[in-house]
């Protein structure tokens, strides 16, 4: 059985997985801003509520990080997906978030990628951690399938802090 692209599996998903795979992308993406890991937790528990305080949720959770003075460029991508996450909760619309998040993620690890290459272990692994969280998304209703998509996105994050930890030390 061959893995699906994340293509294939974005045009599969609903509203539901849409938000969670375009939210995991900044959530992994994060630390270049910030170190404050709750601030995307009210978007995380609204998505298990679909529409109902969506708008409301992401608004809150863009204030909080728009108030996050930017420590250098690299934190471009995370303001560009927080400031790009629709605030309808519309397939057509949290697909295109969620392509554009998944993109830029991939471009975060790659910068960061010791390797410097689109085949590199950090870009390998983001792209495995998307298509991962897609397919539990797809597969696994409620709220379990969330908490299963929001443990590899905390994986995800783990393994950004480390990168951008190395990439300190090297150039100290």
């Amino acid at each position: 059985m061959t893995s699906k692209s994340l293509t294939e599996l974005i045009a599969e998903a609903d509203e539901r997985a849409l938000a969670a795979s375009g939210l995991a992308c900044l959530d992994r993406c994060l630390p270049l801003l910030v170190d404050e890991l709750d601030v995307l937790r009210p978007l995380w528990s609204g998505i298990a509520a679909g529409e109902d305080g969506w708008a409301d949720r992401l608004a809150t959770a863009r204030a909080a990080l728009d108030a996050v003075p930017a420590a250098d460029e690299a934190a471009a991508p995370v303001r560009q997906m927080i400031g790009a996450a629709p605030s309808e909760w519309v397939a057509e619309r949290l697909a295109e978030w969620a392509t554009a998040c998944s993109a830029l993620a991939l471009e975060v690890h790659q910068e960061l990628d010791p390797t410097d290459g689109a085949d590199g272990p950090l870009v390998a692994g983001e792209e495995r951690r998307q298509i991962q969280i897609l397919e539990i998304l797809l597969a696994t209703e409620g709220t379990a399938g969330l908490r299963r998509a929001m443990d590899v996105a905390t994986e995800g994050r783990r393994v950004l802090r480390a990168a951008l930890s190395r990439r300190a030390r090297s150039q100290a």
